[in-house]
């Protein structure tokens, strides 16, 4: 039986399904290897890069000096959210997501995230909370309401 909150969110599930063997298959994509669901560990650490490199963008303009002041913190979150924001928008992959192997794909297959998508996606990022609510695909409230997955990409 599906959730009550999963009702509303478009590309969400009506319940687990466990039929379905593998993460991300009714979304055509395969069990392992190039474009599989990447994981929860991975997508965390994609975060925390990118999240290390707003905070020394900061730094680097702001001085050592900022640091502890009441608004270092609040610039590291608007360099975060314009850096991923943007990156995700034009190229599918924040720096952290290129680091670490993944990119954000739509789940209709279309080519690119777009500037809305992206937008909403990273504000719902932003707030926390919705990334701990993750369907049988391992996307969370941030993926559902944006109809994007994030999946490896493996290069050679």
């Amino acid at each position: 039986m599906a959730r009550w909150i999963e009702s509303w969110l478009p590309g969400s599930p009506t319940g687990r399904d466990h039929a379905s063997g593998h993460a991300g298959r009714r979304f055509g994509l395969p069990a392992t290897g190039h474009y599989s669901v990447a994981a929860v560990g991975r997508r965390i650490g994609g975060v925390c890069l990118d999240w290390l490199l707003a905070y020394l963008l900061v730094l680097l303009v702001a001085g050592t000096e900022a640091i502890g002041t009441a608004d270092f913190s609040w610039w590291i979150l608007g360099t975060w959210f314009v850096i991923t924001t943007l990156t995700v928008a034009v190229l599918g992959s924040s720096p952290g997501h290129v680091a670490l192997g993944m990119r954000v794909a739509r789940t209709d297959m279309a080519r690119h995230v777009g500037v809305p998508r992206a937008l909403l996606r990273t504000a719902m990022i932003a707030v926390v909370i919705p990334v701990f609510f993750v369907d049988a695909d391992g996307r969370g409230w941030h993926d559902r309401a944006t109809t994007t997955i994030v999946v490896r990409v493996l290069r050679g």
